[in-house]
């Protein structure tokens, strides 16, 4: 926008400079140079009417000593425009850029032009700046046509068209125009840029309202903006509902149902429902886990000391005859400020997540960078193909349509996510260096977030 209103801007002005110009032109031919004729065959009418030897002194005193008569040929350091040889064009001493002689030259031809008898005007070349008019021949000397008086104007008062000044004062205006393009321009993208963060902001799961201002069209935006978003945290507000109420309500009929399985006597029967009811109970966990993992304002952040944090978690998980090992642990003390139960329920669900649709042993690494800790947790399973990653991390993504017997609803990668983007972090899923799904968890270290 702000190119848009300097070309505008330059055009404009491009376009006044060539207006102005055209009929400056055709003023100084048309009016400035019959006034200026008309004005020298009186100034010659009248002088013819003085006496020879009175006429310097008559100029002197009309033009308060600022004028004077040549009573002589042409002087050596005037030149007519029009018999200029072309050398003497070329290679002649010429006035320096700021004359006012430059900007005569034009004018002088286009007055010699016009002046019908012998009257002839010609521009000095030497460091002063004259304008020598042709009066009355002289009659001591002969009759050619240099012979005659020369009336001289010094042209040093004169300032030239565009001085200085007027340069200052049209940049400076350019200037202060910019500036309010400017001004104007960012007054209209504030609001978009605004909404623009807010939208990349909504994207990564932290939605943030925005304020409705500048023109019309952007207030109006971000009042939209704000309804979706309300719209989108009713939707969630039903989700979450629904997603709690229903694994709360499920677990009255499952415990009943514990007691009537462990009354039954059909040993075959027996255990068949009991496998069938500890997959339910496992998808009951699993929608309770993800509504906690994924509503922000159940997290409670404290200081976490990652590295001993992490040694206990390794030693639970070995202490009951898992095969997971801790292969590399940073001598860099890591302190994050985390959710100590939501950091217990993100690395259970990978290690889990690892074991059921991997193979063993699972590997976990804690390296850090000078800002940030990585978690790496690695399986020895097939992974997961590169085009299918971003779909794994889905809320009910079930890559593996065997999991349906194993209790898996999808929401294991899904609630890992959710949990690393609540600590200002990412997830990534790669493909380990031996082969299998290689889970990369990089968080912000404390004062880093």
């Amino acid at each position: 926008m702000v190119l848009l209103t300097l070309g505008t801007i330059l055009l404009v002005q491009a376009a006044t400079f060539a207006t102005v110009s055209h009929y400056r032109k055709q003023f100084t031919e048309e009016v400035a140079v019959e006034f200026t004729a008309t004005t020298i065959r009186t100034l010659r009418a009248a002088l013819a009417e003085i006496p020879a030897e009175q006429r310097p002194g008559f100029v002197r005193t009309a033009s308060q000593n600022q004028w004077h008569l040549w009573s002589r040929s042409l002087p050596s350091d005037a030149s007519l425009e029009e018999r200029r040889p072309a050398r003497e064009q070329r290679h002649g001493r010429r006035p320096p850029p700021n004359d006012i002689r430059n900007n005569l030259r034009t004018f002088v031809q286009a007055l010699n032009k016009r002046l019908s008898d012998d009257t002839r005007v010609a521009l000095s070349r030497g460091p002063e700046p004259r304008l020598y008019i042709s009066m009355l021949p002289d009659p001591d000397l002969d009759e050619s046509r240099h012979n005659r008086e020369w009336l001289v104007i010094p042209l040093d008062r004169i300032a030239p068209p565009v001085a200085t000044p007027l340069i200052v004062v049209w940049l400076t205006g350019m200037g202060l125009f910019l500036l309010l393009a400017a001004a104007f321009s960012w007054h209209i993208t504030r609001p978009l840029t605004r909404l623009a963060k807010a939208a990349d902001q909504l994207a990564a799961g932290q939605p943030q309202r925005v304020i409705p201002s500048g023109p019309r069209e952007t207030r109006v935006l971000g009042e939209r903006f704000n309804a979706m978003l309300d719209t989108l945290e009713q939707s969630a507000a039903v989700q979450r509902t629904l997603l709690a109420g229903l694994p709360h309500d499920l677990k009255g009929p499952l415990s009943r149902m514990w007691l009537r399985i462990e009354m039954m006597e059909d040993a075959n029967f027996k255990e068949g429902m009991l496998k069938d009811v500890q997959d339910m109970q496992r998808m009951v966990n699993q929608f309770i886990g993800f509504v906690r993992g994924s509503d922000p304002g159940s997290y409670q952040f404290a200081t976490l000391a990652l590295n001993t944090w992490l040694e206990e978690q390794i030693s639970a998980w070995e202490s009951t005859g898992s095969p997971v090992k801790l292969v590399r642990l940073s001598t860099q003390l890591i302190i994050l400020e985390a959710d100590r139960l939501a950091m217990g329920r993100l690395l259970d669900n990978l290690i889990t997540n690892a074991l059921n649709h991997g193979k063993p042993p699972v590997e976990v690494a804690l390296d850090a960078t000078k800002h940030h800790a990585i978690i790496t947790v690695t399986d020895h399973g097939p992974g997961i193909s590169a085009e299918r990653r971003e779909e794994a991390l889905r809320p009910f993504s079930r890559l593996d349509e065997a999991r349906t017997l194993t209790g898996s609803v999808g929401l294991g990668l899904a609630l890992a996510d959710a949990i690393v983007k609540a600590h200002n972090g990412t997830l990534d899923l790669g493909q380990a260096p031996g082969g299998g799904l290689q889970v990369t968890i990089t968080l912000p270290q404390s004062g880093e977030s």
